[in-house]
């Protein structure tokens, strides 16, 4: 599997000199295998890859979205395939007993939100509820669990040839209980990751934020990577880096988290916008 991350930053889109190194675009990952590509979330980072997609003259795209809040979804009204009408996208995402996809996704792009309805873009898009167990897309297979995140929010567990990617970008493992006295079962989110590769998980609050955000669905630092070790993953990359967290900032964090770490692999490191990795 190929992987290039197109967006790490979490909540809100923070372009600026202070977030140069580490990127200012929120969540959006491209994964591409034996000629099959997903990306995984919509955020701002979608438009630059859309725009590369488009120019590769690529025609058939899987967009699988964790939940639906907008710093997750922000980018589809840009991603340039929509408007190329020989272009067939099939968007994935939690399912709900009240609403279709297509109808709570139609909340942000339609008016007074957004210009332009759904109906109008040119593409031919598909919305479908991501099923209860393992499905494949091309020569990729794909399982999900719900995690612990305020709404429907999916982890994505994706699997080729032995290797396995773990993405949950917004999580809170555990709430009012050290996450070291709980067993497999209790964890939030244990399932995608056990075994992992490779480990993208929320990190937004240092270990002196994280009491001010209990209950925010966001995991802190030393949270993150309790819940690596305790998974057995090969490695892990801090992702959803809060916007109000500088380059300088993140760096401290990634040496914090490398102090915490008790695996065998690499240490953490931090996800960049524009990192490509192969697994």
């Amino acid at each position: 599997m190929e992987l290039t991350i197109w967006g790490c930053r979490g909540s809100l889109a923070t372009p600026g000199a202070e977030t140069l190194k580490v990127g200012g675009n929120t969540t959006c990952v491209e994964v591409a295998a034996n000629g099959t590509r997903v990306i995984l979330d919509a955020g701002t980072g979608i438009r630059g890859l859309g725009r590369k997609l488009a120019a590769d003259g690529v025609k058939r795209i899987d967009i699988c979205l964790t939940h639906l809040h907008l710093d997750h979804i922000e980018g589809l009204g840009f991603f340039a395939p929509f408007y190329d009408p020989e272009c067939e996208v099939d968007i994935w995402g939690p399912p709900s007993s009240v609403r279709s996809l297509r109808e709570r996704i139609s909340r942000y792009l339609s008016s007074p939100l957004f210009p332009i309805e759904i109906s109008d873009l040119p593409a031919r898009i598909t919305f479908r509820d991501v099923p209860d167990g393992p499905w494949e897309i091309g020569a990729l297979r794909l399982s999900t669990s719900a995690v612990s995140h305020p709404g429907t929010t999916l982890g994505y567990r994706v699997e080729c040839d032995g290797a396995v990617l773990a993405f949950i970008p917004d999580h809170e493992p555990a709430l009012g209980v050290e996450l070291e006295s709980l067993t497999s079962d209790w964890i939030s989110g244990f399932p995608v990751a056990e075994g992992a590769a490779l480990l993208m998980h929320d990190a937004q609050y240092t270990e002196d934020e994280y009491p001010r955000h209990v209950g925010w669905g966001h995991a802190s630092v030393s949270q993150a990577v309790t819940f690596a070790n305790m998974a057995d993953v090969g490695r892990l990359l801090l992702f959803h880096h809060d916007p109000v967290h500088t380059d300088v900032d993140l760096e401290r964090h990634c040496d914090r988290a490398c102090e915490l770490w008790q695996g065998d692999g690499d240490p953490p490191e931090l996800a960049r916008e524009g990192l490509e990795l192969t697994l």
